[in-house]
């Protein structure tokens, strides 16, 4: 939807607006939100609306304490479950100081960043995810237990899958929102689902994909259900991945149209590029130390591999035409900061096209079972949290694209919380308690 301003204060004044939320999200991906009546969104346009940091995870140390939220009008969307009286609508916002200077731990800002390079070398990236998650039941006091929401499996129908209406209603609020579905299934694990997006700019991927885990914990909840998106809730069951599909169009030509498997050398050195820089990125696309249960199990990849066909590699490109030909990222999860994870894969592919970088041969076995003299001539994603800190640290790349007092705060953090993994006794249960209900 593209409001301008005057639009957008004229669509409030016709439709009973009472309430504005001005959305944006921390450097780990954690959407927070600040509300203010109808009458003061001119003043926000203008001026924006301050907030305080200090009390802001990853924020402290790296900014003023006051930063102003100034809403993007082109984000515009009413929350359909709140009341239709007095309605409430939310507003995507971008952070600036007082005197209108970019905050420079913006993601949104840091994403726009990307696309503009994008643009500048001839080239608009298009993103769509495919995000898994799973449905909890909650117990008598509304609190999150363990017990799956169903125990179907795989494309199953009700009355086995017992999510369908649940993904109904989420579907359907999303598109009352302006994200639009492509498609949504049960998938492998005990309640676990899937949904899936259709192709859009980056930025506006990016916000559609907070704007989904909003939506998907506020439906299970209103239905009795707890929705999480840690990467791996059971040691026994499928992990939550989020893939990660890139397309990109130059000259209004998806550059990874490709016929008989052959597609553009742009587009063997888009993915090259990726797999080049993936263990200096995967800190921002597996941030968490659960993020690394995933690896190596239920077609979630382990090994820097390629292949058209097959699903175990880190990167698949399907035969495809126009729209949908793409390449599919198959190791980031659902508790990734977007704006900073797409914004550097943009960064990775874009230099795999100015250096020129070769794709290296397809690996066409199933490496979730390969022996492990085979498994030596691959290599291998960080296996831990403390690995993808160490490369990101050690990174100039990472430095070139994420601001100095970001990549610091953000990294200071998560090596506090690899520390502290790192002394527990029982890890599961840590990460039971510090992600379960916060991812």
């Amino acid at each position: 939807m593209n409001n301008t301003v005057n639009e957008v204060l004229q669509f409030v004044n016709e439709n009973d607006v009472k309430f504005i939320r001005l959305v944006f999200c921390d450097i780990f991906g954690n959407m927070k939100n600040l509300a203010i009546m109808a009458r003061e969104l001119p003043k926000a346009f203008e001026k924006g609306v301050s907030f305080d940091v200090s009390n802001i995870r990853g924020y402290k140390g790296i900014s003023e304490t006051e930063l102003f939220l100034h809403p993007d009008p082109t984000t515009l969307a009413i929350l359909p479950w709140r009341p239709q009286q007095g309605r409430v609508i939310r507003f995507f916002c971008d952070i600036k100081y007082a005197d209108g200077r970019v905050f420079e731990a913006c993601g949104r800002t840091v994403l726009q960043k990307a696309t503009q390079k994008a643009f500048e070398m001839g080239y608009c990236a298009k993103i769509g995810a495919e995000c898994e998650f799973y449905l909890f039941e909650q117990d008598e006091k509304g609190r999150p237990t363990k017990i799956p929401h169903d125990y179907a499996d795989y494309l199953d129908v009700a009355p086995l899958d017992k999510g369908e209406n649940v993904r109904r209603e989420i579907c359907l609020n999303l598109e009352e929102m302006g994200t639009i579905v492509q498609s949504s299934h049960h998938e492998s694990g005990d309640g676990q689902n899937e949904i899936d997006f259709n192709y859009n700019d980056a930025l506006t991927a990016a916000d559609d994909l907070i704007t989904f885990k909003t939506v998907a914990r506020t439906i299970a909840s209103t239905n009795g259900l707890f929705a999480s998106f840690m990467p791996k809730p059971y040691n026994n069951q499928s992990g939550s991945g989020l893939h990660i599909n890139i397309s990109l169009i130059k000259n209004g030509c998806n550059i990874f149209t490709s016929n008989d498997d052959n597609h553009s050398k742009e587009a063997d050195s888009f993915v090259a590029g990726i797999l080049n820089r993936i263990k200096e990125i995967t800190v921002f696309l597996n941030p968490i130390t659960n993020s690394y249960n995933r690896f190596g199990a239920f077609e979630a990849p382990k090994y820097i591999t390629w292949s058209h066909k097959n699903c175990s590699p880190l990167i698949r490109i399907p035969s495809a035409t126009e729209e949908n030909a793409r390449m599919e990222l198959r190791s980031a999860d659902p508790s990734c900061n977007p704006y900073l994870a797409y914004a550097l894969l943009i960064y990775a592919g874009l230099e795999g096209i100015e250096k020129g970088l070769k794709l290296p041969k397809s690996t066409d076995i199933n490496l979730l079972n390969i022996e492990d003299e085979i498994s030596k001539e691959y290599d291998k994603i960080p296996e831990n949290l403390g690995q993808a800190i160490q490369y990101a640290k050690n990174s100039d790349f990472v430095k070139s694209v994420i601001h100095e007092d970001l990549l610091n705060a953000y990294l200071n953090e998560k090596s506090n919380e690899y520390n502290l993994y790192k002394s527990q006794i029982d890890k599961w249960s840590f990460e039971e308690n510090q992600y379960f209900t916060k991812i």
